[in-house]
């Protein structure tokens, strides 16, 4: 079947890509590696010890990551609708985050341990049309946001992609009351034409529902 020169020229780009060559060469699953590789370098997120969780996480670029720095000590939970090829020190889940059946595994999984870092990959399949993949995209991240309330340990991260328009500055402005400092990340890797960010919440201030 003939390709469309839309997807032709999606394909060459793709495969011209500096960070699809560099993963292809460094042996890492996707490009988006390089993205929490910028991140890593200037704020230290991961280090050997922590428990965290990565929404969004197949092919797993970032759990291969965040595995290698790791070094075998502590843990690593994964979850995503599509299926990932097993990675070495990382438990993965296959299920939709939106649905409740998988978010109650994860956390029967996690039991009594309290989490160091929640990150998310997760995005929804782009339309091209602003009006529903803005909602979509929205809603995700304030997934993932109330995800991290409930496992985050208090003085814990979460780093999550976002894309800018409308609810993305209310939702960053409502962290700003549950964590100590949120930065707004736009690494190198990240495809400039792309509304894409990572939003980095430090030091959650953990309340006390009891």
């Amino acid at each position: 079947m003939a390709r469309s020169k839309s997807s032709q020229r999606w394909l060459k780009s793709h495969f011209d890509d500096e960070y699809v060559k560099r993963a292809q060469r460094e042996g890492y699953r996707s490009r988006a590696v390089y993205k929490l590789e910028e991140i890593q370098q200037k704020d230290r997120l991961l280090r050997p010890g922590m428990t965290l969780v990565d929404l969004g996480a197949a092919p797993g670029g970032w759990s291969q990551y965040a595995a290698r720095l790791l070094q075998g000590k502590g843990r690593i939970l994964a979850l995503d609708i599509l299926p990932m090829q097993p990675l070495v020190g990382v438990e993965f889940l296959t299920g939709d985050f939106t649905e409740s059946e998988p978010v109650d595994l994860l956390m029967e999984l996690l039991g009594d341990d309290r989490v160091d870092l929640v990150m998310s990959d997760m995005a929804p399949n782009i339309s091209g049309m602003d009006a529903v993949d803005q909602p979509r995209s929205m809603y995700l991240a304030e997934l993932a946001v109330d995800f991290a309330a409930n496992v985050l340990r208090k003085g814990g991260d979460l780093l999550f992609k976002a894309f800018q328009g409308e609810g993305f500055d209310a939702l960053v402005k409502g962290l700003r009351s549950q964590y100590q400092q949120v930065k707004v990340r736009k690494p190198r890797a990240s495809r400039p034409r792309s509304r894409e960010v990572y939003v980095l919440a430090r030091h959650y201030r953990a309340v006390d529902m009891s």
